[in-house]
């Protein structure tokens, strides 16, 4: 196996020492390559049938591995987390998870939009050249192995592991213990929150989990879900309304569903959408119909005279206000505003939406909350437990999607890979 693209020179040799990390996402496989590359035995245990399970379905509509945005507005994509993040990026940016991906053969391009994609698309070729790297570096993998924690009377060890296994329960024992076990949705592909408990039981200080990049209810007419649900509203902004009437805004296109809206435009926003609902018990954001227009020339346009035309053709005709914009207009105003055309000008340009409730934690692509940071110390080690470090989504973080998800786990693995070399270094 080549060096490790992220190893520094002289980096400690761990031959001879055993890790085990526990949990096959992006985070985990990425501390596993750190581990072998320094030379140690690394067994990595999955509940799943086989790893990378949510990984290959994030890359059902083509792989956004990262993005090209420059350092310090990525940064900020992590919001309240920035600083914790920022030296996870420092060792694995975007720049070096593009060149990590070209040693496995994989080619990326920068979209349109920004987005970091392989050049074919598709996370199954990613993932197939990946494994083959890790096992050709010895790695070893063990697949429906679920792990159990540790029983309460006993104080958490690498030396100390359960799992639930094929043929019943089996211990294993390591040198260290990399936790890489994701968050709490999809569930069905393998991360469904169960440590929490494992880990509360013995003093781990964390954070509920709660919805991330989620879809939000709305309580819609049944009109206008018969006719909408299932479209996608382009090319408008949306602003998250503050407690002060404030808010911030991104331009982009969301879905309509049954329930309420989700996409990439609500999803940029369903932090600060979560956290409004959670504070108010319910979010008000202003849609932008018009986002290319001005105010001014949105009202100018509205109230121009329209003769016997009704005011769905007006607006069609002056401002191309059809279909599912159209009916959102009429959904969230009353008949008044129809007959004040000034009024209905400013409304297209600040159309109030109100959202109920996320959608169930199970449905979101990603959970913010999880094991504090302050229960961490350098190298992402569990303070009250010498030898056992967390990576990934089950820390408390959060990022839109975009690529910054994605990269932030990966580098956290590189990360924890680094603190199990100078912890077994120091001991």
């Amino acid at each position: 196996m080549p060096m490790h693209p992220h190893l520094p020179a002289g980096a400690i040799d761990l031959s001879g020492r055993r890790v085990a990390v526990i949990g096959g996402g992006p985070a985990g496989l990425m501390a596993a390559e750190g581990l072998a590359a320094r030379g140690a035995q690394v067994d990595v245990y999955d509940a799943m049938p086989s790893v990378g399970r949510k990984f290959l379905m994030a890359g059902r509509g083509g792989l956004n591995l990262t993005h090209s945005e420059a350092a310090a507005p990525f940064l900020a994509r992590y919001g309240e987390r920035a600083a914790q993040v920022e030296p996870w990026l420092r060792a694995l940016d975007a720049d070096g998870l593009r060149e990590w991906a070209r040693q496995l053969g994989i080619e990326t391009f920068v979209g349109s939009s920004g987005r970091v994609f392989p050049a074919e698309m598709k996370a199954a070729p990613l993932l197939r050249a990946w494994l083959a790297r890790l096992r050709g570096a010895g790695v070893r993998f063990h697949m429906r192995h679920r792990w159990l924690g540790w029983p309460p009377e006993q104080a958490p060890s690498a030396a100390g592991l359960r799992f639930q296994a094929p043929d019943g329960v089996q211990a294993r024992a390591a040198d260290a213990v990399v936790l890489a076990l994701g968050g709490g949705s999809w569930a069905k592909l393998g991360s469904d929150g169960a440590w929490l408990p494992a880990l509360a039981a013995h003093g781990v200080a964390m954070a509920p989990l709660r919805a991330a990049n989620c879809g939000f209810e709305v309580a819609w007419s049944e009109h206008f879900r018969q006719r909408h649900a299932g479209q996608p509203v382009k090319s408008v902004t949306l602003c998250c309304v503050g407690a002060e009437g404030g808010g911030m805004a991104r331009q982009g296109e969301f879905v309509i569903t049954e329930s309420g809206i989700e996409g990439s435009l609500v999803y940029a926003l369903s932090a600060s959408l979560r956290d409004r609902i959670e504070a108010a018990g319910h979010a008000i954001v202003l849609l932008d119909l018009a986002p290319g227009w001005s105010r001014e020339k949105v009202v100018a346009a509205v109230t121009h005279p329209r003769g016997a035309r009704s005011m769905s053709s007006h607006l069609q005709s002056r401002l191309g206000l059809t279909g599912v914009k159209a009916g959102l207009l009429r959904e969230c105003v009353g008949a008044e505003a129809f007959r004040d055309p000034a009024r209905l000008g400013e409304v297209i340009k600040a159309l109030p939406l109100r959202l109920e409730r996320p959608r169930p934690i199970d449905e979101a692509i990603s959970t913010a909350g999880g094991v504090s940071f302050e229960a961490l110390a350098p190298g992402l080690m569990l303070r009250s437990a010498p030898g056992i470090f967390c990576a990934g989504e089950m820390l408390d973080w959060e990022a839109p999607t975009g690529g910054y998800l994605l990269t932030a786990c990966m580098a956290s693995g590189v990360v924890a890979a680094a603190g199990v070399a100078d912890f077994l270094a120091a001991g």
